[in-house]
C-alpha cells in the first residue's frame, strides 16, 4: 500500500496531467501596468484622413491629460468587450482603443475612431509611458508622457 501512495506522489510531483488540470482554463497573463487614458489621446497621433500623414504628435503629457477634464471627461469612459471607449466628436460614434501587447511600460495599442458614419478609421500604434523633465515657468518640472515608437495605419 506505501509503495502506491508513494508512486502516486511521485506521479503528481512529476507534473502528469490529470483529467481535471487538463480540463481546466488558466486566465490569460496579465498585460502588465494597466494603460488607462481617455482614448482621445490616441486621435491626436492619428490624423484625419484628409491630413495624409500619421503621426501628428508624437508625445503626450498625460499629466496635463489627467488634470483636463474638459476634453478628457473620464466619466465618458466605459470599458466594453477590451475596449477602453468614449463618445466621438460632437457625441457621435466612438473613440477607443484596446492593448494588444504589453511588457513593462511598453505598450501596442488598437486604435479606432467613428464619427458616427460608416468609416472607422484604425491604427495601431507602439508607444512607451515614461517620465521625462521639461521646463515649466522657469523650473524643471518631471512629467508622465505617453511617446510613440511606432505607428501603421489598419487596413
Amino acid at each position: 500500500m506505501k509503495s502506491k501512495l508513494l508512486i502516486l506522489l511521485a506521479v503528481a510531483a512529476m507534473g502528469f496531467p490529470t483529467a481535471q488540470a487538463k480540463d481546466r482554463k488558466d486566465p490569460p497573463p496579465s498585460p502588465g501596468p494597466e494603460l488607462r487614458i481617455h482614448p482621445k489621446v490616441f486621435s491626436y497621433i492619428q490624423g484625419w484622413l484628409s491630413d495624409g500623414e500619421s503621426p501628428i504628435a508624437t508625445e503626450i503629457n498625460l499629466d496635463a491629460v489627467q488634470v483636463s477634464r474638459n476634453q478628457f471627461n473620464l466619466d465618458e469612459i466605459k470599458e466594453e468587450d477590451g475596449w477602453v471607449q468614449a463618445p466621438g466628436p460632437d457625441g457621435k460614434g466612438f473613440r477607443r482603443y484596446r492593448v494588444l501587447e504589453s511588457k513593462g511600460r511598453h505598450y501596442k495599442i488598437e486604435y479606432q475612431e467613428n464619427g458616427g458614419g460608416t468609416l472607422t478609421t484604425a491604427c495601431i500604434i507602439e508607444c512607451d509611458v515614461e517620465k521625462r523633465a521639461v521646463w515649466v515657468g522657469g523650473k524643471p518640472v518631471t512629467i508622465r508622457v505617453l511617446r510613440v515608437l511606432s505607428y501603421s495605419d489598419k487596413p
